[in-house]
């Protein structure tokens, strides 16, 4: 697997095109960032880290839905920078997605952080994915 992050992507919007509750993933450590940026801005339920034999463990997602017109919390997944061609915004430029409606996650000197957290901190970034 060349892009392990769009892997990550990729699952999750099959699930929830496919009206899964949960979805499993291998784990890495950027993956659980990603996870926890999406758990805290709303996007997921919950979310559960495991320990496996091959002791590169797993992510658990229990995916959210609007409880009666059960539509996901997620509209659109987006990969934006790839391994092909690295896309990075500086200080000044960080993205806004749909306006400030959606989130950019970008991973920084600081850690993995949404374009808000980013412009607050006046730094920039990998931009990973865009998220509304």
């Amino acid at each position: 697997m060349t892009d392990p992050i769009a892997d990550y992507l990729t699952r999750l919007r099959n699930a929830m095109k496919a009206n899964h509750r949960v979805v499993e993933i291998p784990a890495s450590n950027l993956k659980k960032e990603i996870t926890r940026v999406l758990y805290e801005k709303g996007y997921i339920l919950k979310y559960k880290f495991e320990d496996t034999d091959n002791n590169q463990g797993l992510i658990k997602i229990a995916l959210k839905y609007h409880p009666t017109t059960r539509q996901s919390a997620i509209t659109n997944l987006k990969r934006v920078s790839t391994p092909g061609l690295r896309r990075y915004a500086g200080n000044g430029n960080v993205p806004r997605v749909l306006n400030g409606l959606g989130v950019a996650v970008l991973t920084t000197s600081k850690g993995v952080m949404t374009d808000k957290e980013a412009r607050q901190l006046g730094i920039g970034g990998e931009v990973l994915c865009y998220v509304y």
